[in-house]
């Protein structure tokens, strides 16, 4: 009789450790997956791709004279994201097909992030705001602000 209860005791003890091991192994990665949060908004590029930090992007769709190079990203997140890099401008001149790329230093600022309308499930930035740090090219502020496709 003292066996069995040896026995038995042994049993549900080893019952209740691999109870509480599976427990705790299928607890962990649903707390992880919770706590990740939603996804990051995208950045859509003119072939309408979702592009997390890319390190480079094309801002002039119809002619390509205007393009933003070697980003480097400092922050993306709900509330925005922020990069340095390079706008490469055509000059256009004599006319565009002739001119040269200028290269011109600036601080990429991406905001409002919104539902977008080919899947709304993902959050995209719809606004940029270019900030040269000193040349710029003519006819253009200190400051850009462009709305972002949709």
């Amino acid at each position: 009789m003292r066996g069995s209860l040896t026995g038995t005791a042994l049993t549900l003890a080893a019952s209740a450790l691999l109870t509480t091991s599976m427990s705790t192994a299928s607890a962990g990665p649903a707390t992880t997956a919770a706590q990740a949060g939603p996804p990051p908004p995208v950045l859509v590029t003119c072939q309408w791709q979702r592009d997390i930090r890319p390190a480079d992007f094309l801002l002039a769709c119809g002619d390509g004279n205007s393009r933003l190079s070697g980003l480097q990203w400092s922050q993306w997140g709900p509330d925005g994201a922020t990069a340095v890099g390079v706008n490469l401008v055509n000059d256009c001149k004599p006319y565009c097909a002739a001119g040269r790329f200028r290269y011109y230093q600036v601080t990429v600022r991406l905001e409002s992030p919104q539902a977008w309308k080919k899947d709304p499930n993902v959050q995209h930035f719809t606004r940029m705001t270019l900030t040269y740090a000193s040349a710029r090219p003519d006819g253009f502020k200190e400051v850009m602000i462009y709305p972002l496709w949709d």
